[in-house]
């Protein structure tokens, strides 16, 4: 079984994110959707409700599993038995640092390689950080997220 692992904080999944697993659903067999804690980074959400909005917008994909993970990269792709990390590229600005992850991911888990996707054209400007400060805001983000993480972030920023 050829198994991907798609990493990210998800601070919320997009539906940039969607797509790109949506790509790489017809490319591997079994796509781990990684949602990484990442305290040093303050998410909004914490880290059960970003896993839970991953699996409601991902529920269409029966290749998909969304877990959540605390521990080093590396590690948790050889414990899922993954061979490839998929990361997206929305524009060149991300290259640099996405290439400095690669090299260090290789360094640390040599046997697993690195690929890049990116999403549609129509969907490359949206980023989990844009979108929490449109909710934030009061803004309708309904048009870049699934309805649950709208839902959720119209809730979270508008009580």
């Amino acid at each position: 079984m050829n198994t991907v692992v798609y990493p990210g904080t998800f601070d919320p999944i997009t539906n940039g994110h969607t797509d790109l697993v949506e790509r790489a659903s017809r490319l591997f067999d079994r796509i781990v959707v990684a949602v990484a804690d990442s305290p040093k980074k303050g998410p909004a959400l914490d880290l059960e409700l970003r896993v839970s909005l991953a699996k409601q917008a991902l529920a269409h994909l029966d290749s998909v599993e969304v877990i959540g993970f605390d521990c080093l990269l590396a590690d948790f792709v050889r414990e899922q038995g993954a061979n490839v990390i998929l990361r997206g590229l929305r524009a060149v600005s991300d290259f640099e640092y996405e290439f400095q992850l690669a090299n260090m991911n290789r360094k640390l888990a040599p046997e697993v390689e690195s690929l890049f996707l990116t999403p549609a054209e129509s969907l490359s400007f949206i980023s989990s950080t844009l979108i929490r400060e449109i909710a934030s805001l009061g803004g309708d983000v309904g048009q870049f997220v699934h309805p649950s993480v709208a839902s959720t972030l119209k809730q979270h920023y508008q009580p």
